[in-house]
């Protein structure tokens, strides 16, 4: 069922939004070459504690942190342990919060210190088609609009769209309906409605788009061992345009 959130609601996914925005800081602070993948795990714990949030991650069909941590070829869901980041490695950090039964849920792409130019331009793009993605989320205008515009930005730079992993619908679960694909014509698909909460997310690869799972059941990584860039963010339609809630 797709459900639209009134203003009481979507301001309490804005408080956990920023439970969200605060995890990246700390996160992205911590991304430094010698620092494990663990490491990070716990500042995120430390900031949920802090601000007497819950996670949405950690126990969710068993994944057993409160962040995924994506490096290089790894797209979604890599499992924080003890991978030791190294000088030039790419991260992608996604993480949740809930605040009194509302969720919210954004994700971010950083270089580990200096980084090759192609690296910087893949994370540069990714991000760049995110931007594009929540110009379009937008009273009456179509879901497929937003998955048009984060294929536009993608291909025009010589990368790929995942296809396999969508964004989706959020509110009082962290996963909801409408699923919210990087990819597609534009002009199709539900309406957008005022109230609407979608968490917008492109996966966009340095070669093809193709993926496959690892043994561990979660970690995704790209069949030809390309790297991959993540980000996310939860964006409510409003009367006034789109406002992203996973802001600092």
């Amino acid at each position: 069922m797709i459900t639209r959130k009134s203003k009481e609601q979507i301001a309490i996914m804005r408080r956990a939004g920023r439970v969200v925005a605060e995890m990246h800081e700390a996160c992205v602070r911590a991304t430094v070459p010698g620092a494990t993948t663990a490491e990070i795990d716990k500042v995120a714990r430390e900031v949920l504690d802090r601000r007497g949030a819950r996670s949405n991650f950690l126990g969710y069909h068993g994944f057993p942190a409160v962040v995924c941590t994506s490096p290089n070829d790894v797209i979604v869901h890599g499992i924080p342990g003890d991978v030791v980041l190294e000088e030039g490695d790419i991260l992608s950090l996604d993480c949740g919060a809930i605040i009194e039964g509302w969720h919210a849920d954004a994700a971010v792409t950083v270089p580990v210190g200096d980084v090759d130019d192609e690296s910087r331009r893949l994370i540069e793009v990714t991000r760049r088609s995110l931007d594009a993605a929540v110009d379009q989320v937008v009273e009456g205008n179509r879901l497929g609009d937003i998955g048009a515009a984060v294929e536009a930005v993608a291909v025009a730079a010589g990368f790929s769209v995942v296809r396999e992993y969508v964004g989706h619908g959020i509110g009082t679960a962290m996963h909801e309906e409408p699923q919210v694909p990087n990819y597609g014509p534009p002009g199709r698909g539900l309406k957008l409605r005022e109230g609407l909460v979608l968490a917008i997310e492109p996966m966009v690869n340095a070669g093809g788009p193709e993926t496959r799972v690892l043994d561990d059941g979660w970690t995704v990584v790209t069949r030809d061992g390309m790297r991959s860039a993540h980000f996310e963010h939860t964006v409510a339609v409003t009367p006034e345009g789109p406002e992203i809630l996973t802001l600092p």
